[in-house]
């Protein structure tokens, strides 16, 4: 078995859950099953936009971020279902807890995939077995289908979860990247998006290969920084740890809606910009966060996307406080084209916790005026155990609705 857990390597696994949404539907709804299925953000809208599909429907060219007129004409089959955020939450809480299971060492990075390091696991048998026990574990009682990707750090184990799709398991050592990795196209690479593979192609690197051979001087020119961490990813090298912690980070909150259609409706924008405003801060809320800056995402009818921030001098988590600083970055830098989608972040988040309160002259009065309370809160928490003022204050947060986006569905996946 020493082969297989080495003394000063680690075993990682990726896990990827296979057209998450759809096969969660199809889980509650076996006559789904076999069926072109996508899930879409509003049905009702004709530019309503492809959040995910099944693999019969990829099949007939329906792809994410496709609009459903565009995804009807290719599949008139299609059968197309709003998204269910909390069933999808609920077996994703599911699938994380058997993962904890096996090791502590879990590392989630969406709904619907994760890493583990099983390096500590010795004792319940080789990787693979441990593989194919989960997977079978999780189809026979939730009914998904997932990929496990298993190599010595956590890009390999992403790319080779990518490998096999649905129900497979991939092995990818350092030793196979000659093979498996270097002959794929620089594009199909993790952490190489489209504007990054035009700028690699553009310096004749076609390939992983050719990117894993290529200069760390003259690819730190073309890409910065970012130049040499691809390169050494290419070349199997990745010391990031799986870290459980990892999902409780988060530096930016935020929200983005696309349109039921293209416009430059002022009014329609107005109330758009307010909704998302809302979003942010029920998000800041239910995290006990602030944030230092405030980024604006505009996509104009042509796809063009432009996103424009400010930074803060003091922290801000209400509506009123988002809403003029996204309008002023709107103000400024909207070209008065029609606009298809509208993003607002805040940027630069603390938890309150970590935010040192700075007094100044405005708010030393009301502070001072407030400290016997504080004192009287400090003495009722001393005799009685727990302050009764914050349970108070934080009753009514859990039960905003969530996004399916972020990680907060994962906060309670090991109890």
């Amino acid at each position: 078995m020493s082969h297989w857990y080495p003394k000063k390597g680690r075993v990682i696994f990726h896990i990827d859950m296979n057209c998450f949404y759809a096969s969660v539907e199809m889980a509650y709804n076996p006559k789904l099953k076999g069926k072109p299925l996508a899930i879409a953000g509003n049905p009702e809208e004709r530019k309503g936009i492809i959040v995910t599909s099944s693999y019969e429907a990829r099949a007939r060219g329906v792809k994410t971020t496709m609009t459903l007129w565009q995804a009807r004409k290719l599949c008139p089959t299609l059968i197309i279902m709003r998204p269910n955020f909390d069933r999808y939450r609920m077996a994703s809480q599911e699938m994380f807890k058997m993962l904890a299971e096996i090791t502590p060492f879990v590392q989630p990075v969406s709904i619907d995939e994760g890493y583990m390091d099983i390096t500590e696991c010795e004792q319940l048998g080789n990787p693979i077995r441990i593989a194919e026990n989960l997977q079978k574990r999780i189809k026979d009682e939730l009914d998904l289908p997932c990929s496990i990707g298993i190599a010595p750090n956590k890009f390999l184990a992403k790319m080779a979860s990518d490998m096999k799709k649905p129900m497979g398991i991939t092995i990818l050592r350092k030793r196979d990247l000659p093979q498996k990795l270097w002959p794929l196209p620089v594009g199909d690479m993790y952490g190489v998006g489209e504007k990054t593979a035009r700028k690699l192609n553009a310096i004749d690197v076609k390939t992983i290969g050719d990117l894993a051979s290529r200069d760390v001087y003259h690819l730190k020119q073309v890409l910065g920084i970012n130049g040499e961490r691809l390169r050494n990813r290419a070349n199997g090298i990745d010391p990031r740890p799986v870290d459980p912690e990892a999902v409780n980070e988060f530096k930016s909150i935020g929200s983005s809606q696309t349109l039921p259609e293209d416009t430059t409706d002022e009014v329609d924008i107005q109330k758009l910009m307010e909704q998302l405003a809302s979003n942010v801060e029920r998000r800041m809320n239910r995290k006990q966060a602030a944030g230092l800056g405030v980024q604006l995402m505009i996509r104009y009818h042509d796809r063009k996307t432009i996103t424009r921030s400010k930074k803060l001098q003091s922290y801000i988590e209400k509506k009123e406080d988002i809403l003029r600083v996204a309008n002023e970055l709107f103000q400024k830098h909207w070209n008065l084209e029609p606009i298809r989608l509208l993003g607002i972040t805040v940027q630069d988040v603390e938890g309150k916790q970590n935010i040192a309160h700075q007094l100044d002259l405005f708010t030393y009065e009301e502070e001072a005026r407030k400290e016997k309370l504080y004192t009287a809160i400090e003495e009722l928490t001393n005799k009685y155990g727990k302050n009764p003022f914050k349970q108070m204050e934080n009753q009514g947060q859990n039960d905003q609705p969530r996004t399916s986006f972020q990680k907060d569905f994962l906060d309670d996946y090991k109890r």
